[in-house]
């Protein structure tokens, strides 16, 4: 059974396994090889504990039962975050009122409608919170990336920022009003 829920402290670990894992598999070829191989699970830990106490929005997709093998215990198989945008934190025009600000999956879990259900997760969290739109950005080189189109996002800016010290291209996509995120189809990703 795949579930998606809120996150706990005690899921930091995990959120952190798939992160770097993510991040290793997705972009390589993209970033530098010694940045990915300098990610760390422990450091990663503590920033995802941070924030799960923080209150950020942090959902989780947890496997169990027939979905994993010999009756292991549930493991955290994808994670999205988001929150308000603070002007304070963002200054200037903002894209939209609310950020989703990470979402990966592990590969042997895609295409089972996870990614869209961490997204409907974070657009309600955000539509409670009173944001009436939301952004996200992703690098234009991820291979992934087509998945926010088909969800009904719109590529509204590009960027160039520097991940481990290489200039890289990110394109931002918003869903104004938020409804059109809360209400993406099964069968549009």
């Amino acid at each position: 059974m795949i579930s998606i829920r809120r996150a706990r402290p005690s899921d930091a670990l995990g959120i952190a396994t798939v992160h770097v894992w993510a991040w290793r598999n997705s972009y390589a070829g993209i970033l530098p090889d010694a940045f990915l191989a300098g990610l760390s699970v422990p450091r990663q830990t503590v920033h995802y504990d941070g924030a799960i106490r923080a209150g950020v929005g942090v959902y989780v997709a947890t496997a169990s039962g027939l979905d994993l093998p010999g009756g292991t215990t549930p493991r955290i198989v994808g994670f999205a975050t988001g929150g308000p945008v603070s002007a304070r934190l963002r200054p200037g025009k903002r894209l939209a009122e609310g950020e989703i600000e990470t979402i990966y999956i592990m590969d042997d879990w895609r295409d089972r409608g996870l990614g869209r259900r961490l997204m409907r997760a974070e657009g309600a969290h955000l539509a409670a919170a009173g944001c009436r739109s939301a952004f996200l950005w992703v690098l234009r080189d991820n291979p992934n990336r087509w998945f926010y189109s088909r969800l009904g996002g719109k590529p509204v800016a590009e960027q160039t920022i520097k991940v481990g010290g290489a200039p890289v291209v990110q394109v931002a996509f918003v869903w104004d009003p938020i409804e059109r995120l809360l209400q993406a189809s099964p069968t549009a990703s």
